[in-house]
Order: structure tokens, then sequence, then C-alpha cells
């Protein structure tokens, strides 16, 4: 059977570099002032979207993404691997939002994309580490949620059948469509760029973007519909004001500290059994250990 797949995806700062400036005042993450990637484990979640399609003729997969206007990066980098569209959610008034807000505007972007058999997210994004956006989008949407999944394993009877994998163990479940999936980092790794997909969507732009670019390419995005981008606000969604946002937030963050671990002291050990025992007795003695 066919299926009509959506997948959740986010841009994240690369936590990797993260430095003195990576905070605003308000407690905010300054996304401006870090590189940013492709949320790693969005990035499994894409895979199992692909492989769904692969496996199942007909499907298509449309990208969902909300951040600032570079975001758009995000659906380009799933056309290159295989997706089929997407939708770039970006608005001032979103921003600052936390998972409570993020959620909400995604659902209420989900309604708009109109009929879906499967929601795919990563289980967490690397910048918040919270694992709570995705089951409260199928909490706002009505829809049963599988999380931790690390493989599909079959589409039948209106159900998918899912590998999940846990700190316990591994168990199968099965889930009716539409249902949403959480996808855990030990899933397959999504596939690299096709180089012919990359030809073909490299200019692909949303309407902010071929603003700001002040190239007049209007022949080549009337004859070639798939180059433009969905970019939508919060009017075109219609979302609440109250719930997006920083006014919609009910998270705050109260203190951002910077903790550097530095060495004070170093200790040379010889093989001896004296030595061994005088370094253990400091670590009890300090509670470092014990």
């Amino acid at each position: 059977m066919s299926l009509k797949i959506i997948v959740l995806a986010k841009q994240v700062p690369d936590t990797r570099n993260v430095g003195k400036d990576a905070m605003k005042a308000d407690g905010t993450v300054n996304r401006a002032a870090l590189p940013a990637i492709f949320n790693p484990e969005d990035l499994n979640a894409l895979e199992q979207a692909l492989q769904l399609k692969e496996n199942n003729p007909g499907s298509t997969i449309h990208l969902l993404t909300m951040g600032p206007g570079r975001a758009a990066e995000i659906i380009r980098e799933g056309l290159y691997r295989g997706a089929d569209g997407g939708v770039l959610l970006t608005d001032r008034a979103f921003a600052g939002a936390d998972t409570l807000a993020t959620s909400y505007a995604l659902a209420c972007a989900i309604r708009k994309m109109g009929a879906y058999d499967v929601i795919i997210c990563g289980r967490q994004a690397i910048d918040g580490d919270t694992a709570q956006v995705g089951p409260q989008v199928a909490e706002k949407l009505g829809i049963p949620q599988i999380t931790y999944a690390e493989e599909v394993q079959t589409v039948k009877g209106g159900k998918l059948r899912v590998k999940r994998r846990l700190e316990s163990g591994v168990e199968v479940v099965e889930g009716k469509m539409p249902l949403l999936l959480t996808v855990n980092g030990s899933a397959d790794d999504c596939r690299p760029r096709n180089a012919k997909r990359v030809m073909k969507y490299k200019y692909a732009k949303t309407i902010t973007e071929k603003q700001n670019a002040n190239v007049d390419y209007t022949d080549m995005f009337d004859s070639r519909p798939y180059l433009n981008l969905v970019e939508w606000g919060v009017a075109d969604v219609n979302a609440d004001l109250v719930q997006v946002g920083l006014s919609g937030s009910p998270t705050k963050v109260k203190k951002i500290e910077n903790v550097v671990f530095q060495a004070k002291e170093n200790l040379v050990l010889s093989s001896s059994d004296l030595d061994i025992d005088h370094l253990m007795f400091e670590l009890i003695e300090n509670h470092t250990i014990g």
C-alpha cells in the first residue's frame, strides 16, 4: 500500500562547537552564533521514511521543519536524499518556543498539510535533549505513538509492526495508522545525498530566500515548480498567537553557566602496591569514590 509520510526534522546548533556566546541574555539559544546541522536522530527518522517509501511503491515523503529562514536547508537535504517535498514553518512569532509551543505549531501545520499515514521524527534534538516534541505532537493530533523505534518491520492491514530499542532490551509492537514514530539513534544511518537529486534540487528555495537573493530566476521557478519550497507563518496554519513562541512557552530558563573542567593537580604513580593503596585512600577520603 502507498503511504503519505511526514518527517519532522529540525535544524540544530552543532553542540560540538558551543562557546561563550551560545546563549542570549533571556536564556534562549543564540542560534546565529553556532553552526547549524541536521539533527542527527532526525536523519535516522528520514532513513526509516525512505525505506518505507521504497518498500511501499507510490508512497510520498514530505518534511516539516520549524525555524528561521536558513532552516530551509533541512528541506533541501531531505530532497537530496529522496524526499518529495517539504514545508518550512517560519515566523518571528515562533521564536523562543519550548517543546509545548513547538508541538502546538507543528500540529497546526500537519493539519494544514492534509491526510497522512505516518509521522516520523527523531527521538530527541541535541539542543534540548527532552524527547518531548514527538509525543506531544501525537497527543495534540489525537493519534497513537510508538517511541524508541529502531526498525519498521512490516506494513500490513493498516498497521505498522515496529521494533523498539529500550534500555532493558528489544520489543516488537504494532500500531494502527495514522500514527507517529520517534526513532532512536541506533536505527539505520541515513543514506548520503544522491548526486542527481542534488543537481535537480540545489536551486530549490522558499519565497523569502528568493527575495533575499535578489536574483531574477522567475522563469526557472515557473517552469520547474518543484523548486518552490513551501513557507508558512502563523496565519497560514491558523495558529493562536498566545500558544506559540515565548508567550506559549511555560518553560523558562533561569540561569545558564559555562562549566570548564581544568586539571589542577597531577599525580604520577608507579606500579607499586603502596602507591596504588595511597591513591585509593585519597579518593575515598575526598569522597570521589566510596
